[in-house]
């Protein structure tokens, strides 16, 4: 993306709308790490006071582009955002990441026919498919059926790719081009909380405690 830690509402820069907002401590992490604010400020997350609540708010965090976690609103934000920066002639690209389980609201539709309708080619949407939701499977729960046949069917270019390949996901992003004059879906085949055995693949893990010690178990296997 083209942002700069220094200038986080630089005009004419790319902007994230992270519509599943209870995933906002990873981004934290990415900003952290880019330089938007210190290391120390994620000691900080969701204690009293902090600029790291649980869900992502833009008038709190450095880095932050819209305000999210009322799950089905995110994506609709993105295509105003998108469509707004067409509107004033700035050449800047809006991602989306929206969750599989926020994908039984209808609102996600709703704006998928917006994208297309407007041709949004400036949209790139992310949905993290990892076929678990706060209450069970996304199967048991709302089969959401062939996801990405759905989107092509609503005009958008589709890709599906491994969520935990960083470069096949680079490669997507790489390839939206392709679809000239419609917005992109790249679809994210996950597993929830990889590399966490504690919780991965558990619908607990939707909002779980653990401890620091967990904590440090699971950063050590990540980074073997």
């Amino acid at each position: 993306m083209d942002v700069d830690p220094a200038d986080p509402r630089k005009r004419d820069r790319d902007q994230l709308v992270l519509s599943k907002g209870h995933s906002g401590p990873a981004l934290y992490a990415t900003l952290a790490s880019k330089g938007f604010f210190p290391v120390d400020w994620l000691h900080t997350l969701n204690v009293g006071g902090t600029r790291l609540p649980s869900h992502c708010d833009r008038n709190r965090t450095p880095g932050i582009d819209m305000t999210t976690g009322s799950l089905g609103q995110g994506l609709s934000a993105a295509c105003g955002i998108a469509l707004g920066n067409r509107l004033n002639g700035i050449a800047s690209r809006v991602f989306a990441i929206i969750g599989d389980g926020e994908s039984d609201e209808g609102q996600n539709w709703e704006a998928a026919m917006f994208a297309a309708h407007n041709r949004l080619e400036n949209l790139i949407a992310f949905t993290d498919c990892n076929k678990l939701q706060i209450d069970g499977s996304t199967e048991e729960i709302m089969n959401l059926g062939n996801l990405g046949a759905k989107w092509e069917a609503f005009g958008w270019f589709v890709q599906e790719v491994d969520g935990h390949d960083f470069a096949a996901m680079d490669a997507a992003v790489g390839r939206v081009k392709e679809g000239k004059g419609r917005p992109s879906m790249i679809i994210l085949h996950t597993v929830k909380a990889k590399g966490f055995s504690l919780a991965e693949g558990q619908v607990a893990s939707h909002n779980m405690a653990f401890s620091y010690e967990d904590a440090k178990k699971a950063i050590a296997v990540l980074e073997g």
